[in-house]
């Protein structure tokens, strides 16, 4: 018989935190914390779905902090969001160690942590290699004086910086620089030579921060981060028993991107770069050849997914790949200058990849595989009217790396606002690797503590049931375009417009322009976060945009009573990730529809529609202008991943709801 874990203690804490904060208790606040005390006991993952407004990073934090600080094991809370770690670094965590230091044994520590690339690497700025790597730049910048002028400023800057600023950390930088700036003074994970080999271990920013969090009882860090400790053979983490994964419905897909490969133009010019002036000429002249003929030939061909390479293909990726392998061993074949080893690290890096990324593409299609764990594509970028090829590589699944390299290691507690698919957590473990079959025997649960919201009386869903289905070009019809211009006029603005495409969002702006007397704004037009002041500064501003405004807008009051959603969000029919994945799913008999587009949708629409309520006090509707989330045989399955809002299909009393809000 087992006995139940005792959750006094952290029910005790909670409420101490919320006392001293000036708070509380929040609705499921206390479920949550109790859950997440249990599953530290026991051993078991824990997935929570908590509403808005539950203070669900109090309800993990506390438990956390007691376990941390008791055990003097540290906890990992990772987060998909800068803001949110933000929110917990700098909020968050110093109120609560203010809070619980006379409850507990001493003050508890806390450390955020993040990838070597966001600190100042001194070898780099000192051993000169920042000036060398300015060749790693696209050729075409290397002609642009304003480019290479502003370049050059932003590293004289840099270099000044890094003799005054204590962390090194970019987030500290004002005003900050663009990313090619950033690069030419700092180096990843990979690119690192070392502390022990690096003249400038001692005072290195990025091991001075992972000092720090090696020592601290709660270690804040992000999903790339996680992943990458969870991928790589090199431990980039703190060791830890206890994981909380905040917003972790976006897990999977940081995972996935993490783990996924590509070869371009441009990646193969930087490790051609960085590693001719190493190797004899006539190496990195063939090594050059062999790239001009694969990247060649990506360019012609046609852009998808590719279930067979192609001889061609497979021949100049061969060749590309052993080109790659020679220069690398004759930069293992050179003397070794101490000066050059920053150069020499990032050269032999770059190299890794390309010979990885292709040996990893080729061997997706050799038959000793009969199930392929890799999917290979081919994608045609246009930016700015020049057309890049990439070919790109990445996990059919990453359940079984997730379940090996972080559930198996790790007690795991599982967050979010929106885990639910269709109803059940089903979906969300299947994907986490937690769920394989019947016969599975994973320890895991999952529990939904509520929303201290009351969804039938604050909200409404209206679905738009008389307007014709979308159609494919991602432009809304005139129907939908008069529905949207009636429900924001009575709405007197208000509104924010989640739409399935920027072409979408910006066609309906300007027509909504010539429409309406109220103002609207764009994706686009400026910052998100500027966009955003903006729309919640002025009640009777709209703004439109697309898919971070689906997650990222937190606007309570006045300035937010309608949220419109022009299309079932589902993905693209010719992505080449979901539609293998649909695949594999149905070739083991399940439907592969619903397990990956549907559920896709579901929670993007569950993500969309949570920016409706953000306080008790907010009211409104959510307006979904897609007839088949009424009439389709998957709309219930939709409908069951939204909160459980008051719903209609009559535009009527919507409109005439809305005018009431808009007086009141």
């Amino acid at each position: 018989m087992t006995t139940e874990p005792d959750t006094t203690r952290v029910t005790g804490l909670l409420a101490a935190a919320v006392s001293a904060l000036g708070g509380s208790e929040r609705s499921g606040q206390v479920d949550m914390a109790q859950a997440v005390e249990r599953s530290f006991s026991t051993g078991e993952h824990l997935a929570v779905q908590a509403g808005t407004g539950t203070g669900k990073s109090l309800a993990y934090l506390v438990p956390a902090i007691a376990h941390a600080v008791e055990t003097n094991r540290p906890v990992v809370v990772s987060t998909a969001t800068i803001a949110l770690q933000r929110q917990l670094v700098d909020r968050d965590l110093p109120r609560l160690a203010d809070a619980l230091a006379p409850e507990l044994p001493r003050r508890p520590d806390f450390a955020l942590l993040k990838g070597r690339g966001n600190y100042l690497c001194l070898n780099k700025i000192h051993g000169g290699a920042a000036d060398e790597s300015a060749e790693d730049r696209p050729q075409e910048e290397l002609f642009d004086a304003v480019a290479s002028t502003q370049l050059g400023r932003d590293v004289k800057r840099l270099t000044e910086w890094s003799s005054d600023t204590e962390t090194g950390d970019r987030d500290e930088l004002m005003p900050g620089v663009l990313d090619r700036s950033w690069g030419q003074v700092s180096v990843s994970a990979r690119e690192c030579i070392g502390a022990t080999r690096c003249e400038y271990g001692s005072d290195c920013f990025a091991e001075k921060s992972k000092a720090l969090a090696g020592e601290a009882d709660v270690v804040v860090t992000n999903h790339a981060l996680l992943a990458i400790d969870a991928i790589s053979d090199v431990n980039v983490l703190p060791e830890h028993e206890l994981l909380v994964v905040d917003e972790a419905h976006e897990l999977v897909d940081r995972v996935t991107s993490v783990a996924t490969g590509e070869l371009s133009a441009t990646s193969l010019g930087v490790a051609h770069r960085r590693s001719a002036r190493l190797v004899e000429s006539e190496l990195a002249q063939r090594f050059e050849a062999a790239i001009a003929t694969f990247t060649s030939a990506i360019f012609d061909e046609e852009p998808g997914r590719k279930d067979n390479l192609g001889e061609e293909l497979t021949t100049y990726l061969t060749v590309l790949r052993d080109s790659a392998d020679k220069v690398r061993a004759g930069i293992d074949m050179a003397p070794a200058d101490p000066k050059a080893a920053s150069a020499r690290n990032e050269a032999v890096t770059s190299l890794n990849d390309v010979r990885d990324t292709a040996t990893r593409v080729l061997d997706s299609y050799g038959p000793a595989i009969p199930d392929r764990t890799d999917v290979v594509w081919l994608d045609h970028d246009e930016n700015r009217g020049n057309k890049r090829a990439i070919l790109r590589v990445a996990p059919l699944s990453v359940a079984s790396l997730l379940r090996n390299r972080l559930f198996d290691q790790s007690t795991v507690i599982l967050t979010s606002a929106t885990l639910t698919v269709g109803g059940t957590f089903d979906a969300m473990a299947r994907s986490w690797g937690l769920q394989f079959g019947a016969d599975d025997n994973a320890k895991w649960r999952g529990i939904d503590v509520g929303s201290p919201f009351a969804h039938a009386k604050s909200g409404i869903l209206y679905v738009a049931k008389h307007l014709p289905p979308p159609g494919r070009d991602g432009t809304g019809s005139s129907e939908q375009l008069d529905e949207i211009a009636e429900l924001v006029t009575a709405a007197g603005g208000r509104t924010l417009g989640l739409f399935s495409s920027m072409r979408a969002a910006k066609a309906t702006a300007e027509v909504m322009r010539d429409r309406l007397d109220t103002p609207v704004l764009c994706q686009g037009e400026d910052t998100t976060s500027a966009l955003i002041r903006r729309f919640a500064e002025d009640d009777e501003t709209s703004l439109f945009g697309t898919l971070s405004l689906w997650q990222g807008v937190d606007v309570p009051g006045a300035s937010l009573s309608l949220v419109l959603i022009d299309r079932i969000p589902f993905p693209r029919p010719d992505d080449p990730l979901i539609t293998a994945r649909q695949r594999a799913i149905a070739a083991h008999g399940g439907n592969g529809f619903m397990a990956v587009a549907a559920s896709h949708a579901a929670l993007l629409l569950a993500q969309g529609a949570g920016r409706l309520l953000r306080h008790v006090d907010d009211r409104g509707v959510v307006a979904v202008l897609d007839s088949r989330m009424a009439t389709a045989r998957y709309a219930g399955y939709l409908r069951a991943s939204l909160p459980p809002f008051w719903s209609t299909t009559d535009g009527a009393r919507v409109r005439a709801a809305l005018e009431r809000l808009r007086s009141a």
